[in-house]
């Protein structure tokens, strides 16, 4: 299994970005999920989605807690016969996006004022109808909590986030043929 990167922080506040990849198959989830309830971290956010070879997926993990449990844990993770891969990912050399969903209560009245908030934001408006906006908006954390802080005056009736997915700038790869060289 690769080794973790060593982090001089590798969180933002307490929260920690980890990049999982594993075996496609069914209760993979469930094993890397408890380890992290058992050590009581909180999971901010998981997604999981199949990589370019569809036996692999990819999760990306945001958890909250202390450095040298995330470090124990990071080591059981490893030792998991599904995982192939772990790496903390540092906040100041990885990509963090996220994709909302956000139906904000809108009749012809505040329609033109949401319509421009979504525009200052990129976001996309991805359904109306007579009484609300549906608006599609991408980004990192920051981003998208602005435009939600902007939005909630008008009223959100619903929101959903896809939670977040994370990759290294540059030419680092966590891959599969990545972690078999350093085994």
């Amino acid at each position: 299994m690769s080794k973790p990167k060593k982090s001089s922080g590798g969180k933002t506040g307490n929260q920690h970005i980890v990049s999982v990849l594993v075996e496609n198959r069914a209760g993979t989830l469930s094993r890397v999920s408890g380890l992290f309830s058992r050590r009581g971290f909180n999971i901010d956010s998981l997604t999981v989605g199949e990589t370019e070879d569809a036996s692999v997926s990819r999760m990306t993990i945001a958890v909250t807690g202390e450095e040298r449990v995330l470090e124990q844990i990071v080591k059981q993770l490893e030792k998991l016969i599904d995982v192939i891969a772990v790496r903390e990912l540092e906040p100041s050399s990885c990509l963090r996006r996220e994709i909302i969903l956000v139906k904000i209560g809108a009749d012809e009245k505040i329609r033109p004022a949401v319509l421009e908030i979504a525009g200052i934001f990129r976001a996309r408006v991805v359904d109306v109808s007579q009484s609300t906006i549906t608006v599609e908006a991408t980004g990192n954390l920051e981003k998208l909590n602005g435009l939600l802080l902007l939005l909630r005056p008008y009223g959100i009736l619903e929101l959903a986030r896809t939670g977040l997915v994370a990759l290294e700038r540059g030419t680092d790869v966590l891959s599969v043929k990545s972690a078999a060289e350093t085994k």
